[in-house]
């Protein structure tokens, strides 16, 4: 019979944990922001000049109620085409998306583009306790990845 003997070995000094990169780093704060009773006509000019895709939707008490995007905006456009108006006077209430999924600003990036893969939407609202932080778009992920090192990643 053969016994193995090592010795005494050094202990391996553990290694701090890998820093999360978060989605509070990547979100966007500064919202354009609509309310519900904005017209369409309005989201469509302010989307237009900020060169956005779309944004939240929030009431007088500055809760989130919903968003708003450019293919909500096509919606109007077409009624419009069909009676032959030229202007889009809807309300963003008759368009906006009411069921809005939003994320945490402690949510890590990585677990954010699983959210964005699974919904196959583009903009998620930040919320923390209730209160809209801000936003991040499929966009602001892409964007993160690049950054990544490779003790992060």
């Amino acid at each position: 019979m053969v016994k193995s003997f090592q010795g005494v070995r050094m202990a391996e000094p553990k290694k701090a944990p890998i820093p999360q990169i978060l989605v509070k780093e990547y979100m966007s704060t500064g919202l354009i922001t609509f309310k519900p009773d904005d017209t369409i006509d309005q989201v469509m000019e302010m989307l237009t000049k900020r060169r956005i895709s779309g944004a939240p939707v929030i009431d007088a008490s500055g809760a989130l109620v919903g968003i708003i995007s450019e293919v909500d905006c096509l919606k109007e456009i077409i009624k419009g085409k069909y009676t032959n108006t030229p202007k889009f006077p809807a309300k963003v209430s008759e368009h906006m998306s009411i069921d809005v999924l939003t994320l945490s600003p402690d949510l890590s990036i990585f677990d954010a583009a699983s959210q964005f893969l699974e919904h196959k939407i583009r903009r998620f609202p930040v919320m923390k306790d209730g209160v809209l932080l801000g936003q991040i778009s499929l966009s602001d992920v892409i964007r993160a990845f690049p950054t990544l090192r490779q003790t992060t990643w």
